[in-house]
């Protein structure tokens, strides 16, 4: 098939919907599909407001609809909300062609927060952008129960996977001469991220934390015996999971929550609160502590053996998550071309 996805959240981004889709366009292409990605990259920027370092197209409609043409596509998927999600929806609907979405952020709870915009409004602009569509890929199945309770129609499940090639225990002796045990968050350093529950949380040892955000000087300001590293790629991130204690996720608005998969494929056990997210990927597997007391979850964890954490990540494969978004993607159907002579 010609896959065309358009996605506001694509390289150079860092974040989950780009690691998710990058991992699934390679599977794609392996599998002997073409794909195009019309990512930001392909269009004028302008930095978007309390987050500088994701860029977002402007105006993006006019070559977005000619690149969209120009590809003759077999299938559209649409994953984010933005201005290419809008104007390839709105191209497709022109077009008649059926395309996919899929969910991967509880917007609702970052605009509220961050901008005073009421949650049931995003709701319902989220809704309005989904249901246009022909399919809408959520990750689990408490997901998909809830989205379908607010009214979202055409849910289909596309499963998540993980780079146990890459993501896998590594020699990292020396690399973190840190008192321990090492307590370590792996992720945007922004406030919908639950960070202060973590960071202030009365611990053994110390707290690392790896990535970056808009809030990260007023965090190192606020935890000064906090060691932020910074984002790490890769091998290098490999090893900074792998000489770790525990993987803390503080969020309690995570859709799926990839990381935790990535932390576990180094052997690394979890602490999170038992919400969407965390429960799905985790359940009740002895891998990881689900706890509405986070300091109790986080020093239980230290107890939990590492190799049962890489034995649960294998379970988990970016080739049947290539398979699966295959599976729901909605073809388009052109009129054969006519014969002369």
């Amino acid at each position: 098939m010609r896959i065309l996805i358009a996605s506001d959240a694509w390289h150079p981004q860092i974040n989950g919907v780009v690691r998710t889709l990058s991992a699934v366009v390679d599977e794609l292409r392996a599998l002997g599909h073409e794909v195009d990605v019309l990512g930001p990259d392909r269009f004028p920027t302008v930095p978007m407001p309390s987050y500088p370092e994701i860029r977002i197209a402007v105006a993006p409609g006019i070559r977005l609809a000619r690149l969209m043409d120009e590809f003759r596509p077999d299938a559209v998927h649409i994953p984010v909300e933005g201005p290419i999600g809008l104007a390839a929806r709105r191209h497709c609907l022109r077009r008649g062609w059926p395309f996919t979405t899929s969910y991967h952020t509880r917007a609702g709870i970052y605009f509220e927060g961050k901008f005073g915009i009421p949650h049931d409004l995003v709701l319902t602009l989220q809704r309005w952008f989904h249901n246009a569509g022909n399919g809408f890929m959520v990750q689990t199945d408490s997901l998909e129960r809830e989205l379908h309770t607010k009214g979202f129609v055409n849910i289909r499940r596309w499963c998540r996977g993980v780079d146990t090639e890459l993501f896998r225990p590594v020699e990292a002796r020396g690399l973190l001469d840190l008192p321990r045990p090492v307590f370590t968050y792996v992720g945007r350093v922004s406030a919908e991220k639950n960070l202060d529950e973590f960071l202030g949380l009365e611990l053994p040892g110390t707290k690392l934390v790896v990535g970056e955000g808009p809030q990260l000087a007023a965090y190192r300001e606020r935890y000064p015996d906090v060691v932020f590293t910074g984002w790490k790629r890769g091998e290098e991130l490999s090893r900074y999971y792998s000489a770790s204690d525990v993987f803390v996720l503080p969020s309690r608005f995570e859709t799926f929550g990839l990381v935790l998969l990535e932390a576990l494929a180094c052997g690394l056990p979890v602490a999170a609160y038992p919400v969407h997210g965390p429960i799905d990927v985790i359940g009740r597997a002895p891998v990881g502590v689900l706890d509405h007391d986070l300091r109790h979850a986080a020093l239980r964890a230290l107890a939990i053996p590492r190799n049962l954490c890489r034995d649960f990540a294998l379970r988990f494969s970016w080739r049947r998550s290539a398979e699966e978004f295959v599976g729901n993607l909605m073809p388009i159907r052109r009129a054969p071309r006519r014969a002369f002579g």
